[in-house]
């Protein structure tokens, strides 16, 4: 199989040593998020204030998650694989992206019960065939052992694309979008969930998301995406 169709790198198409991988020009792209970061969002700073430090932003207006990780920025290669997921019909690329996450969120991964993937509109699901932020989640799941529930959490109302809307819009656009079925809140009563999207841009999505979790009954919601988008700022390691 591998004669006829040899591995290439997924960021640039070039062939490559093994399947899954990137080339080393398109590794050397990729910007890792690293420590120091705020331990609530995530956020990265711009030098290291010492270990457990949180942002200002996070004490001044703290998220109802309990605590955000991703695994790089959102540019460059990172974006070019999130596109390939998202609008491409590469599924293939989830196995890969989910092994950065878990390098990336080890300590939310090990302090939750479940996964839970951020869900996509009856109507969005229909065109795009399948949900990239729960084709991470299973593959999350796979790596860890941690239960995956699919169809935990409903988007029960269709929404505008986020991309190009600013922060009020983005809280407006998904304010009760998300939902738990009667049923699937018993099965999260009391649990510690792992809350998975691909890419972390304002937070209004996982913050709707996490509402609806935590209004069904799950003890503590933690945040793990593949990107987030470096935003402008003092408290940001890149502007």
């Amino acid at each position: 199989m591998h004669l006829v169709y040899p591995p290439v790198c997924a960021g640039c198409g070039i062939m490559t040593g093994q399947a899954a991988a990137l080339c080393p020009g398109c590794w050397e792209t990729v910007r890792f998020i690293e420590r120091p970061y705020c331990e609530i969002t995530g956020l990265p700073f711009s030098h290291d204030r010492g270990e457990g430090l949180v942002s200002p932003e996070a004490i001044a207006n703290p998220p109802l998650y309990h605590r955000a990780r991703a695994a790089v920025f959102h540019d460059g290669v990172a974006r070019k694989l999130v596109h390939g997921l998202k609008y491409s019909d590469r599924a293939d690329l989830a196995a890969m992206m989910a092994a950065w996450m878990v390098r990336a969120g080890r300590d939310v991964i090990d302090d939750s019960d479940v996964i839970v993937a951020v869900p996509l509109h009856r109507h969005r699901l229909f065109t795009r065939r399948y949900n990239q932020s729960a084709e991470l989640a299973r593959a999350l799941a796979v790596r860890t052992g941690k239960p995956f529930l699919a169809g935990a959490l409903r988007r029960v109302r269709a929404t505008r694309q986020q991309v190009g809307l600013g922060l009020r819009a983005r809280q407006d656009n998904v304010r009760g979008a998300f939902a738990l079925p009667p049923a699937q809140a018993q099965r999260m009563l009391g649990l510690k969930v792992l809350l998975v999207d691909d890419v972390f841009t304002t937070g209004s999505t996982v913050e709707a998301a996490t509402r609806a979790l935590l209004r069904g009954g799950a003890r503590q919601v933690d945040v793990l995406t593949f990107a987030r988008v470096a935003s402008p700022g003092e408290e940001t390691l890149y502007a």
